[in-house]
């Protein structure tokens, strides 16, 4: 898609785009019969075919739409319109609009592109995809461009691997992905077998990879900007490619799912794209320890003592807690071996966050105020939502074990998101900016492309937007 700064004289497409006080002040300009069924209601949708042409007439909402509620009616517009839009010039009219809110509705047209498994054959992907807009400069609108196709190309890339069926994304077809993504942005990658692993002490990580069929596969990518002075974000997202809980097996409904417990390292992934196709001025370390948590002859045991990383020893009492044991190696090799400002986490980690929060909310943890303060904002901007709970001291009581340093669970049936981020907290090395994310509840769930549960994209507009706006 191309956005262009004119005006032809004749178009056969046209985006008319009004909130309800645009509307009623406008509408006087227009067939009168249009008002019974075209109000400027968020995603109201009125076609207006003649023989010229088409218009589509888009609502917004009221004047104080936020920018994250533009992207949502232009991701609606674009999926259920598919197969008639056309890739042809376009007028967009939409004279109130600001550059910020135009950008999101940009953005919003080639995210609602997506559907598994995702082709370039959405119309706003064509060559001859045209959005002529006068309201901005076309320098503004070059820039405009440039970051809605790095995002959507960031986010499809997430949604596509989470919604990848579990015979897709073995270890090896996902490795081959990332050296790929590696080499076309000039990242450095490394990676480490089991052999390697072993040698380095990555136990618990190993734990958790003995029962699998495939090789461990404990990836670094690293995005280096030649800004001077700038930030470096740490960011490990949980990799468990498939889980069956191990030999504490999950029950058998709705284990079809357990294809996207690889949430939190799409997110970190979708993130990598973005930064690097705009460039950004920050440096990236992603940490993502792919496995999956399977069932053999080799499988840990509960009851199994494991030495991680950092030293510590973990009694195991579920295999289903192992979201945590890969993140506490991917934490503490991260904070041991790389110099990085703040240290993020993100991961589908626990029923018991969708239990709280469900679909509204991703469940936040941090040691900082600033991080915490910034990423609830950043959160709340892009409409990818957090809420902070605590990491009090008195749940620590709950992981202390008899036989090691620490056990997985607590045995109480309750706050098990917050036992789960006190564990994760052993091992950030004393890192003084640490937030976890736990996203279970938010990565996977209902969306306009799919009829089953199927991938958000949730987290790379939180991550990109915080990274960018650091200053």
């Amino acid at each position: 898609m191309k956005l262009i700064n004119k005006k032809n004289k004749n178009y056969t497409q046209v985006f008319h785009l009004f909130t309800e006080e645009e509307w009623i002040k406008t509408n006087k300009n227009f067939n009168k019969n249009i008002s019974t069924f075209f109000t400027g209601k968020k995603h109201e949708i009125f076609v207006n075919a003649h023989e010229e042409g088409i218009i589509y007439f888009i609502g917004l909402g009221k004047s104080s739409v936020q920018n994250f509620e533009i992207q949502q009616v232009a991701v609606k517009f674009s999926q259920t319109h598919k197969g008639k839009l056309q890739a042809v010039p376009t007028l967009v009219l939409a004279d109130f609009m600001t550059e910020k809110q135009f950008e999101e509705f940009v953005k919003g047209l080639l995210i609602g592109t997506y559907s598994y498994p995702f082709e370039r054959n959405h119309a706003f992907w064509n060559a001859k995809s045209e959005l002529h807009f006068e309201n901005l400069s076309q320098k503004k609108l070059d820039a405009i461009i440039q970051k809605a196709e790095a995002l959507s190309n960031g986010q499809i890339a997430c949604q596509e691997w989470l919604n990848k069926p579990a015979n897709l994304k073995k270890p090896d077809a996902l490795s081959l992905y990332l050296k790929n993504i590696a080499k076309k942005y000039s990242l450095k990658y490394t990676s480490f077998n089991r052999k390697k692993c072993e040698e380095l002490g990555l136990g618990a990580y190993l734990s958790v990879n003995q029962g699998s069929a495939y090789d461990a596969a404990f990836t670094i990518l690293e995005y280096k900007t030649t800004a001077k002075n700038a930030k470096t974000f740490g960011l490990v997202g949980k990799c468990v490619l498939f889980d069956t809980g191990g030999i504490s097996l999950k029950s058998h409904e709705n284990m079809h799912y357990m294809k996207s417990d690889m949430g939190g390292a799409t997110a970190v992934l979708g993130t990598l794209i973005y930064a690097a196709e705009i460039q950004l001025p920050v440096n990236i370390i992603a940490i993502l320890p792919i496995t999956d948590n399977a069932i053999s002859e080799n499988a840990f045991l509960p009851s199994d003592v494991i030495t991680a990383y950092n030293g510590k020893t973990i009694e195991v009492l579920n295999t289903d807690a192992e979201g945590r044991m890969v993140l506490a190696d991917g934490l503490s090799y991260m904070a041991k071996n790389f110099k990085t400002d703040f240290l993020i986490d993100l991961a589908t980690l626990t029923g018991s966050s969708v239990r709280m929060f469900g679909n509204t909310c991703g469940v936040m943890f941090s040691n900082n105020e600033e991080l915490k303060d910034l990423l609830i904002k950043t959160g709340d901007k892009t409409n990818q939502r957090l809420w902070n709970l605590p990491l009090w001291d008195v749940w620590k009581n709950d992981i202390q074990s008899d036989v090691a340093d620490l056990k997985n669970i607590s045995m109480k049936p309750i706050g098990d998101c917050i036992v789960a981020a006190k564990f994760l907290e052993q091992f950030i090395e004393n890192h003084p900016k640490w937030a976890h994310l736990d996203i279970a509840g938010v990565a996977f769930g209902s969306v306009g492309y799919a009829k089953e549960k199927a991938a958000t994209g949730f987290g790379v507009q939180l991550l990109a937007d915080l990274i960018e706006n650091y200053h």
